[in-house]
C-alpha cells in the first residue's frame, strides 16, 4: 500500500490550517537550493516522472475494464486474461507513482515553501481529499486484483459482474484524483480573478480556483492523452514480450496484445488534437499575451519540435498497420494504395513542421525576402498547417479501416451502395478541408481562426458516419481466412517502441510548454517567481532535462516488465488452441489462430 503510505505522508505536508500556512509564509524562507541541478531541476524531474507514472496509472484501467467487458458479455476467457495481465502491470506502476508523489511533495515543501504554503492556503480542502482517494483508489486496485484469493476467483456469474465493479470504480477514483491535481495546476496558470480582493466564503474561492478557465480543456486533453499513452506503453511491453518469445502460441499471444495496445493509441491520438485545439482557444481567451507568447513568442519553434513528433506518431502507426496486413489473408488488395496515404502523410508531416520564418543567415534566403521565405513561409502559416494535420488524420483512419476489413468479405444485399458512400464521405471531408484551408490565405487571420472548427467537424463527421455505416454493413460478414498472429517482422514490434519513447517524449515536451508560457510567474500576475531561476529555459537545455525524464522513466518501465515477466507463468497448451477464429477487435471477435510459415 505504497501509495496510500505516500498519500498520507502528503497529508501532513498538505493539509494546512489557513491561518497556520498563512504563518508558515511569514516565516519560511521563500526558496531552498538543491546540489547540481538546482530546486527547479528538482523539481522538474520528480513532477515529469510522477506525472509520467500517473498518466499510465490512470490510462492502463481504462482500456483493461473495457477488455474485461468484452470478454464478459463477448463469453471470452482470453479478453479476461489480457485484461488481467494489464492490470498486472499496475500493480508495480502504482507503487512507482506513489514513491515519486512523494518525492514530489517534499522538495516542494523543502524548496519552495512560501510558495507551497501560499497553495495550501487556497485548495487545502481539496487535498484531504485527495489524499483521502489515494487510500481508496490504492485499495480497490488491491480488491481488484487480489481480492477473494486472487482474479480467477471472480470467474463468473455474479462475482464476474462484481468484478468489473470494482474496475470501474477504480477508474473513477482515478479520474477524480486527477482532475483534483489538474485544479493546481491549472490554477498556476490562469488564476481566478483578483484574489486579494477576493470576500467571498471560503467553499466559493476554492470552487473558483478549482473551476479556473483551463481546468476543463486539461481535464479533457489529459484524458485523452493517458489513453493514448497506456496504449503505447502496453504496446511496447507486448513487443518487449514478442521479441522475448521462445514459442509460436506466445509470439501470436502477444501480437495480438501489441496490436491492441496500438489501436487504442492511434485510436485516441486520431481524437486528441482537438482537444489540443480546444485548450488552446482557452489559453488565449483567458489571456491573449499568454497565447502569443506560446504560439507566436519564443515558444513557436517548440511547436515545431511538436508537429516533427507528432508526425513521427502518425507515420509509425500507419507503418505498424500496413506490415500487420501482411498477417491478414484479403489485405493484399489494398496494398497498391499505401503508397498513395504514406504520401498524404509524409507532405502532411513536412508542412505540419515547416516554421513560417526563417532565419536569414545565408544570403541566398536573405535575397528571397529576409527571414520570410517565400515558398516555405506559405506552408508555415496556421491555415496550411490544419489542413495537413486534418488530411493525416483522415489518412489514419483510413488506414484502421482498411485493416479492419482486410480479411472481410460483406454479405449484406447493399454492400457496394454501403462503400460508394464511404468513399463519398472521406471525399467530401477532405474537399471541406482543402476548401477551408486554401480560402484561409483570402480572410482575415480572426475569420481564418474559425476555419478550423469547419475543419474539424468535416473530419469527425466522417469519422462518425463510415464507422456506423461500416458496423451495419460488416455484419455476418464471411471471412477470407483466419488471421496469422504472430507471423510479424521483428521491426514491426520495434514500432511499437517508438510509438511509446516518442509520444512519452512529447509529453514532457508539453509540459514545458503549459507551464512555461508563465514565464516569471509561479501563479500568473498573482506570485512571482523571484528565485535565481526565475525564468524559462532556452529549448536546448529544456530538451536535455525532459529526455533525462523520459530516460529514468523507461528505465524504471523496464524493471516492471521485467517483473511481469517473471509473474507470467508459462501458458499451457489448451491456451493456445482458443486461438481458432477471426478477430476483429472493433466488433469484439476472438483472434485468429496463429498459421505457421507453412500456412
Amino acid at each position: 500500500m505504497l501509495r496510500a503510505a505516500a498519500g498520507a505522508a502528503a497529508l501532513l505536508l498538505l493539509a494546512l490550517e489557513p491561518g497556520l500556512a498563512q504563518e508558515a509564509m511569514a516565516e519560511a524562507p521563500a526558496y531552498g537550493d538543491f546540489p547540481l541541478i538546482g530546486a527547479r531541476g528538482a523539481i522538474w524531474i520528480a513532477a515529469q516522472v510522477h506525472l509520467m507514472f500517473a498518466a499510465f496509472v490512470l490510462g492502463v484501467p481504462m482500456f483493461a475494464i473495457v477488455v474485461e467487458a468484452i470478454g464478459i458479455f463477448g463469453r471470452d476467457e482470453r479478453y479476461d486474461k489480457l485484461a488481467k495481465e494489464f492490470t498486472r502491470l499496475l500493480v508495480v506502476a502504482y507503487s512507482a507513482t506513489a514513491i515519486w508523489g512523494a518525492i514530489l511533495v517534499f522538495v516542494l515543501a523543502t524548496l519552495y515553501p512560501r510558495f507551497w504554503a501560499y497553495l495550501t492556503t487556497i485548495f487545502a480542502p481539496s487535498m484531504w481529499v485527495y489524499a483521502g482517494l489515494f487510500f481508496l483508489e490504492s485499495f480497490t486496485l488491491y480488491l481488484y486484483y487480489y481480492g477473494w484469493y486472487g482474479w480467477d476467483r471472480w470467474k463468473k456469474g455474479l462475482s464476474k459482474k462484481v468484478h468489473l465493479g470494482l474496475g470501474v470504480a477504480l477508474n473513477v477514483w482515478g479520474t477524480i484524483v486527477m482532475f483534483i491535481a489538474n485544479s493546481w495546476l491549472t490554477f498556476m496558470m490562469s488564476p481566478p480573478g483578483d484574489l486579494a480582493a477576493d470576500t467571498a466564503p471560503q467553499t466559493v474561492r476554492l470552487w473558483s480556483a478549482i473551476a479556473n478557465a483551463t481546468w476543463m480543456p486539461i481535464n479533457v486533453h489529459r484524458l485523452i492523452a493517458n489513453v493514448v499513452f497506456g496504449g503505447a506503453v502496453v504496446g511496447a511491453y507486448a513487443a518487449y514480450r514478442f521479441l522475448a518469445s521462445r514459442t509460436d502460441e506466445e509470439r501470436a499471444h502477444y501480437d495480438w496484445m501489441g496490436y491492441v495496445g496500438n489501436f487504442i493509441a492511434i485510436g485516441a491520438l486520431i481524437v486528441l488534437p482537438f482537444a489540443g485545439y480546444y485548450l488552446g482557444r482557452e489559453i488565449y481567451e483567458f489571456n491573449q499575451q499568454m497565447g502569443i507568447t506560446m504560439m507566436g513568442g519564443f515558444m513557436s519553434w517548440l511547436w515545431i519540435i511538436q508537429a516533427f513528433l507528432i508526425g513521427v506518431l502518425f507515420l509509425t502507426g500507419n507503418y505498424y498497420l500496413w506490415v500487420g496486413m501482411g498477417r491478414i489473408p484479403g489485405a493484399e488488395r489494398f496494398m497498391p494504395y499505401i503508397k498513395w496515404m504514406l504520401l498524404v502523410l509524409v507532405i502532411g508531416t513536412i508542412v505540419w513542421a515547416t516554421p513560417h520564418t526563417m532565419i536569414a543567415n545565408r544570403r541566398e534566403i536573405a535575397a528571397m525576402g529576409g527571414t520570410h521565405h517565400p515558398f516555405l513561409g506559405v506552408l508555415g502559416v496556421m491555415s496550411a498547417k490544419n489542413t495537413a494535420v486534418n488530411l493525416m488524420i483522415l489518412t489514419t483512419f483510413l488506414s484502421f479501416l482498411l485493416y479492419r476489413r482486410a480479411n472481410k468479405q460483406p454479405v449484406v444485399s447493399w454492400a457496394k451502395t454501403g462503400t460508394m458512400l464511404q468513399g463519398a464521405a472521406f471525399v467530401l471531408s477532405a474537399a471541406i478541408v482543402l476548401f477551408y484551408g486554401i480560402y484561409g490565405y483570402f480572410v482575415t487571420a480572426i475569420v481564418r481562426i474559425g476555419f478550423s472548427v469547419y475543419q474539424v467537424l468535416a473530419v469527425l463527421a466522417c469519422i462518425f458516419f463510415v464507422i456506423g455505416l461500416d458496423v451495419f454493413m460488416m455484419r455476418g460478414a464471411t471471412s477470407r481466412g483466419a488471421i496469422r498472429w504472430g507471423q510479424m517482422p521483428a521491426r514491426s514490434q520495434y514500432a511499437l517502441f517508438i510509438l511509446a519513447v516518442t509520444f512519452t517524449w512529447l509529453m514532457g515536451l508539453m509540459g514545458f510548454a503549459r507551464s512555461g508560457i508563465r514565464q516569471h510567474w509561479h501563479v500568473f500576475e498573482v506570485i512571482r517567481d523571484t528565485s535565481p531561476q526565475a525564468f524559462t529555459p532556452a529549448l536546448g537545455p529544456a530538451a536535455t532535462m525532459i529526455s533525462i525524464c523520459v530516460l529514468i522513466f523507461f528505465a524504471l518501465v523496464g524493471f516492471i516488465f521485467w517483473l511481469g515477466g517473471l509473474a507470467e507463468q508459462p501458458a499451457a497448451s489448451p491456451v493456445s488452441s482458443r486461438y481458432s477464429s477471426e478477430m476483429d477487435l472493433s466488433a469484439g471477435a476472438e483472434p485468429a489462430h496463429y498459421a505457421g510459415p507453412e500456412a
